[in-house]
């Protein structure tokens, strides 16, 4: 019998309030219950039934044939069903909620949030759900370098950047250079893949390759540049992290986008600042 898993079991005793199951009608010592309601009526001694094995509410090993929304090991979305003093509780389709505890969140959460966890098994022996799915991700994806990908965010780092779970099943992280506008844990991102890693991760870009992306670049920096009265109070060669913090773009982005403005005469650039060329409505 294997806990958090669905698996084949017989029935080897039925008594007033279910019946008992085991791995084989022989076998009367490791034994689970399943409640009377859930038993299905042309079923007898003898026969099999696929359940799933959890632990109810005295933590005691029980079955079920409902269906749960996460087996163990799987990582799935489910919605918050409440918040208590030790952790939430999630609605896993089972009747007992699945329990995750305040030290495996990464964020915040309030009832009827959707949150991307992993099943696990505690050193209690207890199912429980986790946000940290660093481990529960694969690393075989099918995704080649440029392709377009969909994801979600389940944790961010300030040493290492935006880690994503990809299609809710491929381990992948937006490095903190690629990261130019706020995400946090939960956020959905399509993105594009930047590199694969030799042991399978995937590197993503919120941002297009430079030749698709410098002409989004170049009506955001105009865009600036108009709505700051036709001036920026400074230039391509101000520091990175004034570029990054005013502009949403690394500084090499931000020069091919003052290049390629300069080029088609829409700025003029001073020493210390970009200022607008003439009425400016629209940029190839």
């Amino acid at each position: 019998m294997e806990l958090g898993k669905k698996q084949k079991l017989v029935i080897i005793k039925v008594v007033d309030f279910g019946a008992y199951l085991a791995s084989d009608i022989n076998n009367h010592e490791d034994k689970v219950l399943l409640p009377k309601k859930q038993i299905p009526a042309d079923k007898k001694v003898g026969d099999s039934l696929e359940v799933f094995i959890y632990r109810d509410s005295k933590d005691r090993l029980i079955a079920t044939t409902r269906e749960p929304k996460v087996t163990l090991g799987e990582i799935a979305e489910l919605e918050v069903a409440e918040v208590g003093d030790i952790g939430a509780f999630l609605d896993w389709g089972l009747e007992k909620d699945l329990f995750l505890p305040f030290k495996e969140q990464t964020r915040k959460l309030r009832r009827g949030n959707s949150v991307l966890i992993a099943l696990y098994i505690d050193k209690s022996n207890r199912l429980c759900a986790t946000m940290k799915l660093y481990p529960y991700l694969r690393t075989d994806s099918p995704y080649h370098k440029d392709e377009r990908v969909a994801g979600t965010v389940y944790e961010v780092s300030e040493e290492y950047g935006a880690f994503v779970a990809v299609d809710r099943i491929y381990s992948a992280l937006i490095p903190n250079k690629e990261l130019y506008s706020e995400v946090r844990a939960g956020d959905s991102v399509v993105a594009r893949v930047c590199d694969v890693k030799e042991d399978g991760k995937l590197d993503l870009s919120l941002r297009e390759k430079a030749h698709i992306q410098i002409g989004e670049d170049s009506r955001l920096v105009l865009e600036q540049i108009c709505e700051n009265g036709g001036r920026l109070d400074f230039n391509d060669k101000a520091s990175p992290e004034l570029i990054r913090e005013r502009m949403n773009m690394s500084k090499n982005e931000f020069k091919r986008a003052v290049g390629h403005l300069l080029k088609e005469g829409y700025i003029a650039i001073g020493e210390n600042s970009i200022s607008l060329c003439g009425n400016v409505k629209s940029i190839s």
